[in-house]
């Protein structure tokens, strides 16, 4: 892990260099990828890194669980609520939309999560601007590979670090990087509804993604779904498909 984590810290030091900003900047949800991304880019630049934190409807439980990250990687942080903002951007569409009689109602509470994660990402990269930092993404193997990721929200960033180790690699990283137990241990959600949680929502385990991104062996019915959620996200992973004049 000492390894790992040197190569890291090496690589985000090479962005900075490379890319001629000043620093890094990571959004800090409280669970377990964020938690480690933070504590790398604390490493990696110790004078000029920033987590934010930005609830929206948030529970208790992630923002003490946020809170404990920060003071365990003592790094620089922010705590922006954007629960008002969502709601009366949402309710403004809304409105705009039954009035013309246009709302499905059926797709409210994903459009909800995904405007959630959208504004996130508007103010990471507002605050990146400030600063003069790249944001730094959080998502793992296993999210980047099927697609758990919502397009220009969480998706929206400019270095993934982490993107290239299963979710069980992370743990590890964790473990290392000496992440509070309650993040370490906790049942992996994004937070987005009220007892929502990610292997519910994708109806797999993580443990069993992790198997298939490493050759092992996986029953047929999960290999199939897996397969199944890579493809309809590539669209997420690949560069946009644009109309080309040549002949």
């Amino acid at each position: 892990m000492q390894k790992e984590v040197e190569s890291i810290v090496s690589w985000l030091q090479m962005q900075v260099e490379k890319t001629g900003v000043e620093g890094l900047v990571v959004g800090i949800s409280g669970g377990i990828d964020s938690a480690v991304v933070a504590a790398l880019i604390k490493k990696a630049c110790p004078e000029n890194s920033l987590g934010v934190i930005m609830p929206i409807h948030t529970s208790e439980g992630s923002l003490k669980d946020a809170e404990a990250v920060v003071q365990a990687c003592g790094i620089d942080h922010i705590t922006i609520d954007l629960t008002e903002t969502r709601d009366n951007m949402y309710n403004v569409i809304q409105s705009k939309l039954e009035t013309n009689h246009m709302y499905q109602e059926k797709n409210e509470q994903m459009a909800k999560a995904n405007l959630s994660a959208r504004l996130r990402m508007s103010t990471l990269y507002t605050i990146a601007t400030n600063h003069n930092y790249l944001v730094v993404g959080t998502d793992n193997a296993a999210e980047w590979y099927t697609g758990y990721f919502t397009k220009y929200g969480d998706g929206g960033v400019d270095i993934l670090p982490i993107v290239e180790f299963t979710k069980g690699e992370v743990k590890e990283l964790a473990a290392y990087l000496n992440i509070p137990s309650s993040v370490l241990n906790k049942q992996p959600s994004a937070d987005l509804w009220e007892g929502q949680s990610d292997e519910k929502e994708m109806g797999i385990r993580y443990a069993t993604i992790d198997a298939y991104l490493k050759g092992e062996d996986v029953p047929k019915a999960e290999r199939e779904k897996i397969e199944m959620m890579h493809r309809r996200t590539a669209h997420k992973r690949e560069t946009l498909p644009s109309f080309s004049r040549k002949k």
